[in-house]
């Protein structure tokens, strides 16, 4: 009986090795596949949100000054929001004509919103395309949707609002029936984008 146990539980540990080995050797190898699509996705990203860019390179903020952006954005409303990433907008020349910002805002009705918007030198709005949403099908999802994205593009405002009567000003945007909430979250990170705008705008960074 005792000699059964043993051999159970030395079969089960080898089992158990196995499979872990197998596990860690298909994570490793479709880790990279992964994280290429990753980049992909973020670079047509990037371009769709700013189309007449001819390249983009990132920029990194050391921690301090990453600390003092987000204190930036939670001084003026955006605490549920953050910056990503940052990239500079260059035409054919290299000359930086804006940014381009990745954007999680966590106020969404399924969970976190995650998107990149571009923002010409002089603050207008260039484009948005969703990165990953998970909102409820035909209500938030419509926020991944061309004619909820258009109206912040080519807008230059200090700061998007939201309207369930009907957007009657540049900086009026009208609401997803059923999904105040969705608005509410992309309005904000739209809001906290050009917010960080602002802030790379006027920094003098380390």
């Amino acid at each position: 009986m005792k000699s059964t146990i043993i051999k159970d539980t030395l079969a089960i540990t080898v089992i158990t090795l196995v499979a872990g080995l197998a596990l860690g050797i298909v994570k490793d190898i479709t880790a990279d596949p992964i994280m290429e699509q990753e980049i992909k996705a973020k670079e047509e990203a990037y371009k769709e949100v700013y189309d007449n860019a001819d390249s983009f390179g990132q920029i990194v903020l050391g921690e301090k000054e990453q600390g003092k952006m987000q204190s930036f954005l939670q001084e003026n409303g955006y605490e549920a929001q953050q910056i990503d990433e940052i990239m500079e907008a260059k035409d054919s020349a290299g000359e930086p004509v804006g940014y381009a910002f990745t954007v999680t805002t966590s106020e969404g009705y399924g969970g976190d919103i995650r998107f990149a918007m571009g923002v010409q030198e002089d603050g207008t709005v260039k484009g948005i395309s969703i990165l990953a949403i998970g909102e409820t099908a035909g209500l938030g999802m419509r926020a991944d949707t061309e004619e909820f994205k258009n109206q912040f593009r080519d807008k230059n405002v200090e700061k998007f609002i939201y309207t369930k009567t009907g957007a009657k000003g540049e900086e009026e945007i009208d609401a997803l029936s059923g999904a105040t909430i969705t608005t509410n979250a992309m309005t904000n990170g739209v809001n906290a984008g050009l917010c960080a705008f602002q802030y790379m705008e006027g920094g003098d960074f380390e």
